[in-house]
């Protein structure tokens, strides 16, 4: 990577490989990252706990519901990867910008939609936005900080995240209960727009990769179409349709690899998955959003429609989970720059994979602090994995591809969740079909929320399997 200098200025003092050494810069990137990375998170869950009071206004079945918010990750995935080496080449803070941007106008856009359909367009403007944003800070913050400090500056990163999704739902259940569902998509504008104007004010740095390199548009287009057959197909696999674009679009993302290999300066860099380390993480990350997304959706659903709650307080509930997340991923950080990060991966796994075997007998008998305890589990267990083992894929390659890997991140969780939204779609088209939810349809609910707290366990097991396989890999950070 090109060495950047401070402030842009040739005469300043240089800053080695990007890597900040003013204490006051690393406070104010941080805050600057951290600000779009809540902001980004709580737009994405925030929709959560409207979605019933979204249906009932636009009278919409269970599956177009689900889709309002399968349609913002499905937006990310697709994104995602192509913005990792974009980001490089615009410089990041400068792509933050334009992201931070593009959540303000569909948030605006989002709040006045007439209909159901002109919310998921605005949705999926949100999520293109919300990819840029999640490349682009995680890819600041690991650019910029001195090795030792990276896992604690992550952990503060990835807190962030958390928080957005513990205030959102509450948040959002709050004003949806007061003062309708359009209210939470205006409420985050402002502070998209102060995010802004502490990057412009404190923020002048700028970090670059590959500026001159030439664009893959070819593989770019192969990943694109591919990722949208392959995630789409399988929401509707329950047909042929669904199949033949599911065989489709993973026929298409073979093609993108083998293309890939062959590039010099390729859209993603296929090669880095030959990094035992990097692989097994990335599995890791993308099966564990893959069995827990839809637990905040299944609880939801579930508190509302079986146990009659407001959004607000479901909302309340719901804030057990991510609050813990939201505590613990700092300190995980820290501990990931002294132990080894994929030992902890493995660990927190193990407490997420008690909790949803706990949710496994989900039904209209179950207590709420039964529920409360399963979700502190489970938050528990997150916040002791998300953090180091994102630290362990920052840390497995090269520093010239840390917007690469960042973009690996943020691609592995959003495919996650996607696909995991989609396994909820595709058992409510095999046990309930395309209805409301309504009385005469709970029985089947409970079912739904069964099957798939099920696999989701199996997955979690998975999931730890491969944080032990990546213990053995060498980290290859050029520090």
């Amino acid at each position: 990577m090109e060495k950047i200098l401070e402030n842009g200025n040739p005469k300043g003092p240089p800053v080695i490989e990007g890597i900040l050494t003013d204490p006051s810069k690393k406070r104010f990137l941080i805050i600057l990252a951290g600000l779009a990375t809540f902001l980004s998170a709580f737009t994405t869950t925030s929709i959560t706990v409207a979605l019933p009071t979204i249906a009932g206004q636009f009278q919409i079945d269970a599956i177009f519901q689900t889709w309002i918010a399968t349609i913002f990750l499905l937006a990310v995935a697709i994104c995602s990867a192509p913005f990792g080496k974009i980001s490089g080449k615009i410089g990041l803070k400068k792509f933050l910008y334009l992201g931070v941007s593009i959540i303000a106008v569909a948030s605006i856009g989002g709040a006045f939609s007439p209909s159901a359909e002109t919310l998921l367009i605005f949705r999926a403007i949100q999520g293109v936005g919300s990819a840029m944003v999640s490349v682009s800070s995680m890819a600041l913050v690991a650019q910029s900080m001195p090795f030792n400090e990276r896992g604690k500056a992550l952990g503060m990163n990835i807190s962030c995240v958390y928080i957005g999704l513990t205030v959102g739902p509450v948040i959002a259940g709050f004003i949806t209960s007061h003062f309708g569902w359009s209210g939470i998509f205006l409420l985050v504008v402002p502070f998209l727009v102060l995010d802004l104007i502490i990057g412009k004010l404190k923020v002048p740095d700028e970090w670059k990769m590959g500026e001159n390199d030439k664009f893959d548009y070819i593989g770019t287009f192969l990943y694109s179409i591919g990722i949208l057959l392959a995630i789409y197909g399988f929401t509707t696999v329950n047909t042929l349709s669904g199949v033949v674009l599911t065989v489709i679009g993973i026929a298409i993302l073979l093609a993108f690899a083998v293309y890939e290999l062959k590039q010099k300066t390729p859209v993603f860099e296929v090669k880095l998955f030959k990094n035992t380390k990097f692989t097994s993480a990335t599995l890791a990350a993308l099966i564990s959003y893959l069995a827990t997304f839809v637990v905040t959706y299944i609880i939801t659903y579930h508190l509302q429609y079986i146990k009659g709650m407001d959004p607000q307080s479901s909302g309340i509930v719901l804030v057990v989970t991510s609050g813990l997340m939201a505590i613990i991923a700092p300190f995980s950080g820290r501990l990931s720059d002294k132990v080894d990060p994929q030992k902890l991966a493995a660990l927190g796994m193990g407490f997420v994979a008690v909790s949803l075997a706990i949710l496994m007998f989900l039904d209209a008998n179950t207590p709420l602090w039964l529920i409360v305890v399963a979700m502190a589990i489970e938050g528990i267990g997150i916040g002791l994995f998300t953090t180091p083992n994102t630290n362990s894929i920052m840390s497995s390659i090269p520093r010239k591809f840390t917007s690469i890997a960042s973009a690996t991140v943020a691609t592995a969780r959003v495919v996650g969740q996607t696909l995991s939204l989609g396994m909820l779609i595709i058992i409510f088209a095999f046990i309930m079909g395309s209805v409301q939810i309504l009385p005469e349809t709970y029985t089947q609910l409970i079912t739904s929320s069964q099957i798939a707290f099920t696999i989701s366990t199996i997955l979690c097991i998975i999931a730890i399997i491969l944080s032990f396989v990546g213990i053995r890999g060498k980290d290859q950070l050029d520090r």
